[in-house]
């Protein structure tokens, strides 16, 4: 691929998605859009006729399949678990002050192990409480990472970081993927819990109302520049309830990005004062 070809690529992919990809991950990038040309039967050294695709096609579905196709999607249950710890003891607070209506979301759920692990701390925590109302909405850029959410059901080796009482408590073995993996799916109380849908979150500002409680933004920023992180972390401060919880990666830094009203509780755990 020559380098202005390579620079529209970029270009287009940042203004559609936020993701920034850098010169050093050219050889990846060209990698990704081979497999959609690939798909489409475009000859593999012809990336100026697959850009030309992409440009006429009115209905947007190819840029939404290359944005999957660029997109990186890593995730496991129980995720860095000091942040799962700190959520139940929050949760247990709020319940024992009386509150009962509880709104989260988790902005990059990829495959949904990160909002299933919240529904199903959340569940533990209120379970013994009645009246409670809590809905979590995952989102993501990537149709296919949330159709896998959706249907919830993960190969047995997905299960390795979820302790035994949550995997005996909230998974139901329903068969084998092929001839040897077992497949265990999310039990329907949990899946309830969780609605998915597409976001951008290059592009704020946001649909959702809001305000919502706890919002979990981890592992993703790493993709985005500084404006596109400000602009994320501006938006999500409005969406956030006084008091709530913002959830950033462990290796995210936002140093200079802060809104001043945000305040660091914890190693990458924020709170709206």
């Amino acid at each position: 691929m020559d380098r202005a070809t390579f620079i529209k690529f970029r270009n287009l992919i940042y203004e559609q998605s936020g993701i920034n990809i850098e010169e050093k991950k050219e050889t990846l990038l060209v990698s990704r859009i081979c497999k959609r040309m690939r798909a489409l039967g475009i000859e593999l050294d012809d990336f100026k006729t697959y850009y030309k695709y992409l440009m006429e096609d009115k209905q947007g579905r190819e840029i939404v399949e290359l944005i999957d196709a660029v997109s990186t999607n890593v995730t496991h249950f129980f995720r860095e678990p000091q942040h799962f710890d700190f959520l139940s003891i929050k949760v247990d607070e709020w319940l024992k002050q009386g509150k009962r209506k509880f709104r989260l979301w988790c902005a990059a759920c990829s495959t949904g192990e990160e909002p299933y692990t919240v529904a199903m701390i959340m569940h533990e925590r209120c379970s013994q409480y009645q009246s409670v109302d809590c809905k979590i909405l995952a989102t993501d850029i990537c149709t296919k990472v949330l159709k896998k959410g959706e249907e919830a059901e993960y190969e047995e080796d997905k299960l390795d970081s979820v302790p035994l009482k949550y995997r005996q408590k909230y998974f139901k073995r329903i068969g084998k993927n092929g001839a040897t993996k077992k497949v265990y799916g999310i039990i329907e109380p949990i899946k309830k819990m969780v609605t998915f849908a597409r976001l951008n979150l290059a592009t704020p500002p946001f649909p959702m109302s809001g305000p919502f409680d706890v919002i979990f933004i981890r592992n993703v920023m790493i993709y985005f520049d500084n404006a596109v992180r400000s602009a994320l972390l501006n938006d999500a401060y409005r969406l956030m309830a006084k008091g709530g919880l913002l959830f950033v990666g462990h290796s995210e830094s936002l140093a200079g990005l802060l809104n001043t009203e945000l305040k660091r509780i914890l190693p990458s755990v924020y709170t709206k004062e």
